[in-house]
C-alpha cells in the first residue's frame, strides 16, 4: 500500500518562508511524476506545482517565482520551498504521487500565513 506523507507545515508569518517535504516509503520517487495541490474550506484544490521523471517543473501563476519544487534524490524526498508567502497562501497542503494510473494523496499539511 502507498503511503504518502508531508512534513513541515506550520504557522508563517507575511514574507516568510517555509519549506514542506514529501516522501513515499518504498518507491523511488525519481520515475514518477509528483505534485503539490492545496485547498482552502470552501474552494476547489488547486494544483500549486509538479516535477516530472525527467525533471520537467510546472508551477501555478499564483505562486510563480516564489516557490520552488524540487527532488532530492539522496533522502528520496520531493520538497516545496515557499518563499515570499501571503495570507492567500493559507491552505492545507498535499503531495500527490501518479501512482499505477491513480493520483495518490497524503494526508495533507496546515500551512498558515498570518501575523
Amino acid at each position: 500500500q502507498v503511503q504518502v506523507m508531508e512534513s513541515g507545515g506550520g504557522l508563517v508569518q507575511p514574507g516568510g518562508s517555509q519549506g514542506l517535504s514529501c516522501s513515499v516509503p518504498g518507491l523511488i520517487l525519481s520515475i514518477y511524476r509528483m505534485h503539490w495541490y492545496r485547498q482552502t474550506p470552501g474552494k476547489e484544490r488547486e494544483l500549486v506545482a509538479f516535477i516530472t521523471p525527467s525533471g520537467f517543473l510546472h508551477y501555478a501563476n499564483s505562486v510563480k517565482g516564489r516557490f520552488t519544487i524540487s527532488r532530492d534524490d539522496t533522502k528520496n524526498t520531493v520538497n516545496l520551498q515557499m518563499n515570499s508567502l501571503k495570507p492567500e497562501d493559507t491552505a492545507v497542503y498535499y503531495c500527490v504521487v501518479e501512482y499505477g494510473g491513480d493520483l495518490v494523496w497524503g494526508q495533507g499539511t496546515q500551512v498558515t500565513v498570518s501575523s
